[in-house]
């Protein structure tokens, strides 16, 4: 089994029988780069579980502003409110790159939190993380400037996407510049000046789609 299961609290809370079972009784999709997995206000009863590739997580105001909520990858699930409770979608998902994706149902969620509770547990857990990002999220759009915002999602995607190098940790987040300026919940311009910051003072390198963070330490700070 693909090692970014092990990653996911779906398969993570059950023994290597149970993660296979469970692996065989999904459904697997392959979705193209920009291709849209569900729309927010659509009706929802099925979650996803990421194999390969990023997906991201967007929503779009009234008239007409869009936000990311978030950058997932591999091992990492979206969508499992449905299954608790099926109804509208609360975000738009789209593919970030070519990516392949497990789905569950509502209805095949049922069996495995009868006869395996740590399934549900586990499950519980992972969206209790996900409220406690969004709250620090909330947190960090009131009391943070807009560099500190930044350096906060570079940290936070290299955590996810980063690799060592000789010359520092390459983060590949597959995000045009008006995307990332989405996530950090601010103008392009604005984010494109503290990158340009960054940069200047040797703490980061920009490539097209990546970064290169070359001081870890002192973005890191300036992350808190």
């Amino acid at each position: 089994m693909d090692e970014a299961f092990l990653q996911s609290p779906l398969f993570a809370a059950l023994d290597a029988e149970g993660a296979a079972a469970l692996r065989a009784s999904l459904v697997s999709r392959d979705v193209s780069k920009g291709e849209v997995l569900f729309q927010e206000g659509q009706i929802g009863d099925h979650m996803y579980v990421i194999v390969e590739g990023k997906v991201k997580l967007g929503q779009t105001s009234t008239d007409g502003r869009e936000s990311l909520l978030g950058v997932l990858g591999p091992g990492e699930m979206f969508g499992e409110l449905s299954l608790f409770d099926p109804g509208v979608r609360t975000s738009t998902a789209t593919a970030l790159t070519d990516t392949t994706v497990l789905l569950m149902g509502h209805d095949q969620l049922k069996p495995w939190l009868s006869g395996r509770p740590e399934v549900a547990a586990a499950l519980l857990q992972a969206l209790a993380r996900r409220i406690r990002r969004t709250n620090d999220a909330m947190a960090d759009l009131v009391f943070s400037d807009v560099p500190g915002r930044v350096a906060k999602a570079l940290m936070d995607l290299g955590e996810k996407f980063g690799e060592v190098t000789p010359e520092g940790l390459m983060v590949t987040h597959d995000m045009t510049q008006e995307e990332l300026a989405q996530l950090v919940g601010a103008s392009r311009e604005t984010v494109n000046k503290a990158l340009a910051d960054f940069a200047q003072r040797g703490w980061i390198r920009l490539e097209s789609r990546q970064v290169l963070i070359i001081d870890v330490e002192r973005l890191g700070k300036r992350a808190r």
